[in-house]
């Protein structure tokens, strides 16, 4: 196992909470923002969900790929929806995202399945 993603996670929204002290503006206006998605009426959540953590990967994202692995776990995605939005991924961005899928896949599969 290369990380631990459950602990990764929990770790993250420990420091959001901190982060969201210190500066309550910035943290609410991002909340807001993630809160808009759930307006959209053409995506279901885990397809978004998918696509999220496909854009973790291509952005070296590990704190975003931990929160969408959970999440797409969470909204029934299964492993091979997972693998093909990460083959997505590596296709937009080659040997750094086929790196990264690997994480992708490993959180998801440390979140339940």
């Amino acid at each position: 196992m290369m990380s631990n993603w459950p602990e990764a996670l929990s770790h993250l929204k420990k420091a959001a909470g901190t982060l969201a002290q210190v500066n309550p503006p910035v943290v609410k206006a991002f909340q807001a923002l993630n809160q808009s998605l759930d307006q959209g009426t053409a995506l279901d959540a885990k397809t978004r969900e998918l696509i999220a953590l496909a854009v973790a990967v291509t952005t070296r994202c590990e704190g975003c790929i931990s929160s969408h692995a959970a999440a797409a776990q969470k909204l029934g995605a299964s492993r091979e929806e997972v693998a093909e939005a990460l083959g997505t991924a590596i296709a937009l961005n080659a040997g750094a995202a086929f790196v990264y899928s690997t994480k992708a896949l490993e959180a998801y599969d440390q979140f339940g399945g």
